[in-house]
């Protein structure tokens, strides 16, 4: 799934081609795209028409579009295959188009919500006072968000019985970091993605926290981690960040540090990539 660049990217391109630009109709070609707005397709067309898009936010993974002046957002849930992409009028259809939204202006363009797998989806919720939709109320800022509390972060990570990988995908406590990003951001650190949180020092935690920040700004100034042609910006362009992976995906390459070869292990119905010499396993206390 997309992590904190890779959707930082798409909504960069929609605040330079959807921002403050009214809908002039939506149109729903397949139901599963807005199952997720419980009274329907066509109820989720009709309160988007006439409506003037605000400025796309982001927190962590999570990417809306506010409606201006009605106190609701358009969330967007681009699951494992979703792409938002600005498309002229003419451009032909995607093979799977699921919501087009044109708009009310002479520029030629149009939004559309294309889905391969279905995972993904659109949806209408009321705004809470913070400017997020009410669902995502509970999710904890990401680390490139200028309010996000260090200190907070430290003593929180240190008070849950977990192991760091576990906290770092943890949405409620830190968001933004998926599979990727903390595999990385832990080889930096040389840390095993098994070691208990409560063991971590207070600079150990913000060194890790240092290095998360710094791989994915990092990934964000090329564009994020396309592995596929699913994970594209709104003009259809794959980022290549993979390119300078020193874990993710690597396994049986050299550890760019020692040399070690990048092992993986099945974790959590994923998996987790690390060098066994820079990243040694914590002791089995007996």
């Amino acid at each position: 799934m997309p992590e904190l660049p890779e959707v930082e990217v798409v909504r960069r391109g929609l605040e330079r081609w959807v921002a403050h630009r009214t809908v002039a109709d939506a149109e729903v070609l397949h139901p599963r795209a807005v199952r997720r707005h419980l009274t329907g397709a066509d109820d989720f067309a009709h309160r988007l028409k006439g409506h003037r898009i605000g400025t796309p936010s982001r927190r962590g993974k999570y990417l809306w579009l506010p409606l201006e002046d009605t106190g609701q957002s358009v969330l967007a849930h681009l699951g494992m295959s979703g792409q938002l992409l600005v498309q002229p009028h003419e451009a032909p259809a995607e093979k799977h188009l699921r919501v087009r939204v044109r708009f009310a202006d002479d520029l030629g363009t149009e939004l559309r919500f294309v889905d391969q797998r279905t995972f993904g989806g659109l949806s209408l919720h009321d705004t809470t006072p913070g400017g997020l939709p009410d669902v995502i109320a509970h999710i904890a800022r990401d680390p490139l968000d200028p309010l996000f509390d260090d200190e907070l972060f430290v003593q929180a990570l240190r008070r849950r019985r977990t192991t760091v990988k576990r906290a770092l995908l943890d949405q409620s406590l830190i968001s933004g970091v998926g599979n990727i990003y903390a595999d990385e951001a832990l080889w930096r650190a040389r840390l095993h993605y098994d070691r208990p949180t409560p063991a971590l020092t207070r600079p150990r935690v913000l060194e890790l926290l240092g290095h998360a920040r710094d791989v994915m700004n990092a990934a964000l100034s090329v564009g994020g981690t396309s592995f596929d042609s699913l994970y594209v910006n709104v003009n259809g362009e794959s980022g290549y960040f993979d390119r300078s992976l020193d874990a993710y995906g690597r396994e049986g390459l050299p550890c760019g540090r020692c040399g070690t070869a990048i092992r993986r292990r099945a974790w959590m119905n994923r998996s987790s990539y690390f060098c066994p010499r820079c990243q040694r396993a914590p002791r089995v206390s007996s």
